[in-house]
């Protein structure tokens, strides 16, 4: 079932009901770039920035904007929850695959022919993520291709890092290019971080040619390069409620507080939660209540350090938190 909206196609996939996309650019043509939002539905932004970039590239199609030109095909699903692939099927005893695996299935079906792969997501509910590029074991065409979307970091995972997420592994046989693109905190709409994340895909396509006549403001763009031993994890040492005025993206010094652990009971500070070294404040918790041990914060390092070196390197019994005094 096809259905046309301002001449871009809205398409089902036969078989899964309710498996919708859009599917932008000349039909004749494989895609060159497909764009999935989180498969747990739970991903406000990247719902928010893909289906605001869908409309976007059907008002070029549509001649709405005369200086741009689609060149190549383009295939967005900015959510599976709203597609309707939900569970009915399965709990009616059918005989049909779990809702998981029928995601999968149906994803893949759209967007394994697209040379290009993104999938814009949120870390958790806990943590707050500036917009970033990951990169899980790339090639050298992936790290090229990663500084095109002009985010400030583009970071590379092992292969088998456990965020690699199960859309990025089922990719990987396939040929062409796979990103990540991270940024805010699932289940929230984080408009500032939207605006980053559009911009940063609307260049992506002028770059990669499948927009023309799009004049980008080069130079502007502080990129930075790390791997994944220059993550620097920072933990809770202490439980309670944690607050932090801080906001992600910008750089922090050694020993510069990044938050306060208090007494959920008392209201007194427990911890003052220090950076153990400088670099890129990458992630920064944003649920208050926590335990000893939690993730609070993650720093990007332009050392080539990673946390268990950082931990060599401090004094016997000094920590990543000091005592209230």
């Amino acid at each position: 079932m096809i259905n046309m909206i301002n001449s871009g196609r809205v398409a089902r996939l036969r078989g899964q009901k309710g498996v919708l996309r859009s599917d932008i650019g000349p039909s004749e043509r494989t895609p060159q770039l497909a764009l999935v939002a989180d498969l747990d539905s739970n991903e406000l932004n990247g719902m928010f920035v893909l289906s605001r970039l869908a409309a976007f590239l059907r008002s070029i199609e549509a001649g709405e904007r005369r200086e741009l030109r689609l060149r190549e095909r383009v295939v967005i699903i900015p959510t599976v929850d709203a597609l309707d692939i939900s569970n009915h099927a399965w709990r009616a005893g059918r005989g049909h695959p779990p809702p998981a695996k029928a995601v999968r299935e149906a994803v893949m079906a759209i967007t394994q022919a697209a040379y290009y792969r993104v999938n814009v997501c949120a870390a958790n509910r806990d943590m707050e993520e500036m917009p970033q590029v990951l990169l899980y074991a790339p090639n050298d065409d992936e790290r090229a291709s990663a500084c095109l979307f002009g985010l400030p970091a583009v970071v590379e995972q092992p292969a088998d890092s456990d965020e690699a997420g199960e859309l990025m592994r089922t990719w990987r046989p396939h040929h062409g290019e796979n990103f990540v693109i991270c940024a805010g905190q699932l289940g929230n709409l984080q408009t500032q971080h939207c605006e980053i994340l559009f911009r940063a895909l609307v260049a992506f396509l002028s770059r990669t040619g499948v927009i023309d006549g799009l004049q980008l403001i080069e130079g502007e763009e502080d990129l930075h390069y790390f791997s994944h031993r220059q993550v620097c994890d920072v933990q809770a040492e202490q439980s309670g409620i944690f607050a932090s005025r801080l906001e992600v993206g910008r750089w922090v010094q050694a020993g510069e507080e990044l938050g306060q652990i208090y007494d959920g009971f008392t209201g007194d500070i427990r911890m003052h939660v220090i950076a153990p070294m400088a670099g890129l404040l990458a992630g920064l918790r944003r649920e208050p209540l926590l335990c000893a041990g939690d993730l609070v914060a993650q720093i990007l390092t332009p050392d080539i350090a990673c946390q268990h070196d950082a931990a060599q390197q401090r004094p016997e019994g000094q920590q990543n938190a000091r005592q209230a005094s």
